[in-house]
């Protein structure tokens, strides 16, 4: 017997997303609702492919077609990152989305956890981009080993950038000799990051992460006037004077109107691999604590394991190095929390082409 079409999707209109507190029908996730018999065959799209509530829906969407008389559900599931602005205008015009990963202080572990957010966006199928934009301090080079396609610059065009694990990245850690300081003042670290976005080719990226340097310095402060950032994850460790920086670093995003996307709380506790004891180093939940006090989400814990450092030694961060390992599954998590957060301020429907509310430029 046929399916009743209109059954079927008044049915899944009681399928709910957390992320947004509607249903699926409502959000316009349904593009395509056919019956094929006693089938029913659905398109499902949504506004990232690392939407944190991804399999729920799925099982939840399907559940409920069953349950409205098909036999068997196909199920075809796509995605369309939202956005509502063009990062930069012409500048960066296929960029659809910025996140800054940003700390109060050096040492938090910053660089290794922008690295694995933006491999674990990659991994859950975005399209991917990287900026190393701690000049002084240029780690995302040796975090990520030697490029599958190097960067490049022929004269009179743009500059390509680097390809590592399928992302886009570009550091000036690329253009200076692996010993030499940089030792420059802002106007120079200013005029650098306005080349990386000028005059680097990016293309069409659905995120681009940007690895700031700790603190509140002239890098953060030239890149919130060249760019609408979309918002910030913050990294800190649980003890207190990490805890102290990282309320500053807050601050000046308060100050330039960015917002926080969530914390990340790094080096939380040690597994030992022996006994599996849990031993809290730095202490632990002060990040927690503190996305709490802030009415920030909390994106979660990373653990200190001999994998995470030796990943970023050795150009094989942990999430393609040991994608099966807990720490890979955490970054994981935490990439999927922050697309969450992005797809919220962007909200369901998709791109516009206009700035966000409450993103301003500072001039």
């Amino acid at each position: 017997m046929p399916i009743d079409v209109e059954k079927v999707r008044a049915a899944l209109a009681k399928v709910q997303d957390p992320l947004f507190g509607k249903d699926v029908v409502a959000l316009g996730y349904i593009k395509d609702l056919l019956g094929d018999g006693d089938k029913a065959r659905i398109t499902l799209k949504l506004p990232t492919p690392a939407h944190p509530h991804k399999e729920e829906i799925e099982k939840a969407v399907v559940a409920a077609a069953k349950a409205a008389g098909a036999s068997d559900v196909k199920l075809e599931v796509v995605s369309e990152v939202s956005t509502k602005m063009r990062p930069g205008g012409d500048k960066m015009a296929g960029v659809k989305n910025i996140i800054a990963v940003a700390a109060g202080k050096g040492g938090v572990g910053k660089s290794t956890v922008a690295t694995n957010l933006a491999l674990s966006l990659r991994q859950h199928g975005a399209t991917v981009g990287l900026l190393d934009a701690d000049v002084y301090g240029p780690s995302v080079p040796t975090m990520l080993g030697e490029p599958d396609v190097p960067p490049g610059q022929q004269t009179g065009q743009k500059i390509t950038p680097a390809v590592h694990w399928g992302i886009k990245v570009i550091s000036v850690g690329f253009f200076v000799e692996r010993d030499g300081a940089v030792v420059w003042r802002g106007p120079m670290i200013h005029k650098l990051l306005q080349q990386f976005i000028e005059d680097v080719e990016w293309g069409a990226l659905d995120y681009l992460i940007i690895d700031l340097p700790p603190g509140t310095g002239d890098a953060q402060l030239s890149l919130s006037q060249l760019l609408p950032i979309t918002g910030s994850v913050v990294v800190t460790t649980p003890q207190e004077i990490a805890l102290i920086d990282v309320v500053k670093a807050v601050s000046m995003f308060k100050k330039v109107e960015i917002p926080i996307l969530g914390v990340v709380e790094n080096m939380s506790y040690y597994v030992c691999p022996a006994c599996g004891h849990n031993d809290e180093i730095f202490s632990r939940g002060g990040g927690k604590k503190l996305a709490k006090e802030l009415g920030t989400l909390f994106l979660g814990e990373i653990p200190i394991d001999a994998k995470v450092r030796h990943g970023g030694d050795s150009g094989r961060p942990v999430i393609v190095g040991a994608p099966e390992s807990e720490h890979a599954k955490i970054f994981m998590s935490i990439g999927a929390k922050v697309a969450g957060e992005v797809a919220k301020i962007n909200g369901p429907g998709g791109g516009t082409g206009k700035r966000a509310p409450g993103l301003v430029q500072i001039r």
